[in-house]
């Protein structure tokens, strides 16, 4: 019965192409826009994820901030240091490397050149939690930060905008008031998870960095840099730095800490938020399309079962039963919008590959969305084409041989 039920909605699909196509063109657009809306929501959250993953190496930030005081809060500012780095680094079996950080935005000149760029002072660890690398030259030495020597390591955005094509490595910049001999380029970075520019930056160490371009009292920093031995050990460091620098700086267990501690792994929770909620928005917008397109579809199944309805009485009269009638019109609705799902499948893989290649994204359709796309189609003709189908199947035969 199934078998005849199809080939008798083929032949009619086929005896009413321009209609039939206008119904499965409804379907189409709303399947081919779920499935490029799914492969672009997955592209983008692995690229963004992708990011933060590079940005820096199982990362932890611990960054002073004001404290609680009677209620109110108070103007004075979390004071962090080199020394709780050091404690951090010696007694955290969690924490690979820590990192003071100091910056500023200032002026580098070169001859008749000058560039505003991001002046950072930290030491060495800094490269390996950032995971910056050295492209050309070299970077600096341990004796460098102990004698505050006035070496410096620049990005390729600065070395571009002081030095045009010519190699900067040994070149001798000012920075502030003070000559720096560049020794060495990172390479190329790009921007950042948080739009900003990594190449546009110029690094010294840090004890140099305090002495010369931004003096400040012995030890501060602007925030800790650590990095976890592993992406598994990164909570357990969190914790481990919070308990060790509420002991070093005296705070009760029942007082706000002047510090706040936040993980790599953070971030990247936030931004799978971000990225469910924006794949639910679009979804949501491509469902829509798909709900216009079931309309289409009882809409067109109605008007058939009222054109044919001395058929039905025909078929009815010479044995058809009810079960036989319904079965007829619902496999229809289904073949329509399998028609337009299969068509939809088709049109969205293409243009996910053309979208993936126009903005050099790895877009690719999932094999779950196609297959949620396929079965959506058959659940809109089986949903929106039941009304229709029922209509037929109960309709009076004597009633019906009467239409003309």
């Amino acid at each position: 019965m199934i078998f005849n039920a199809i080939r008798l909605a083929l032949v009619t699909i086929v005896r009413n192409r321009t209609r039939a196509a206008l119904t499965v063109l409804g379907i189409l657009i709303g399947i081919a826009a779920v499935v490029t809306v799914t492969a672009l929501a997955d592209a983008a959250s692995a690229k963004v994820g992708g990011e933060i993953e590079g940005f820096a190496a199982n990362a932890i930030f611990v960054t002073p901030q004001p404290v609680q005081a009677s209620g109110a809060r108070s103007k004075a500012i979390g004071r962090l240091t080199e020394a709780d780095g050091k404690a951090i680094e010696r007694e955290a079996v969690s924490v690979a490397v820590v990192a003071p950080f100091l910056s500023t935005f200032g002026q580098v000149v070169y001859a008749d050149r000058n560039v505003a760029t991001t002046l950072i002072g930290t030491t060495m660890s800094y490269f390996s939690v950032r995971k910056f690398k050295i492209g050309r030259g070299e970077l600096w030495t341990d004796a460098d930060e102990l004698l505050k020597t006035k070496v410096c390591v620049v990005g390729t955005t600065v070395a571009q905008n002081l030095f045009g094509t010519d190699d900067p490595v040994g070149r001798v910049v000012r920075v502030g008031r003070a000559p720096y001999r560049i020794i060495g380029v990172l390479e190329s970075r790009g921007n950042s998870p948080f739009g900003d520019d990594q190449d546009d930056r110029l690094l010294l160490p840090i004890g140099s960095f305090r002495a010369r371009v931004m003096p400040t009292s012995p030890g501060r920093a602007d925030q800790l840099m650590a990095s976890a031995t592993s992406e598994r050990t990164a909570v357990r460091a969190g914790e481990q730095i919070m308990a060790i620098l509420r002991q070093r700086h005296r705070i009760a267990p029942d007082r706000d800490a002047d510090f706040v501690v936040t993980t790599q792994a953070e971030f990247q929770k936030t931004q799978q938020a971000i990225g469910a909620a924006l794949s639910a928005l679009l979804l949501s917008v491509a469902a829509v399309s798909l709900l216009v397109g079931g309309i289409g579809v009882m809409n067109i199944m109605l008007v058939s079962v009222a054109e044919r309805t001395r058929e039905i009485g025909i078929r009815m009269s010479i044995g058809a039963r009810e079960g036989d009638i319904l079965t007829q019109f619902l496999v229809e609705a289904v073949v329509l919008s399998m028609l337009g799902g299969l068509l939809g499948i088709g049109c969205g893989v293409g243009l996910t590959l053309g979208l993936g290649r126009a903005l050099d994204w790895p877009m690719t359709p999932s094999v779950q969305a196609l297959g949620i796309a396929v079965a959506t189609s058959a659940a809109i003709g089986i949903t929106f084409g039941f009304v229709p189908a029922r209509r037929a199947a109960r309709l009076d035969p004597i009633e019906a041989l009467r239409v003309e």
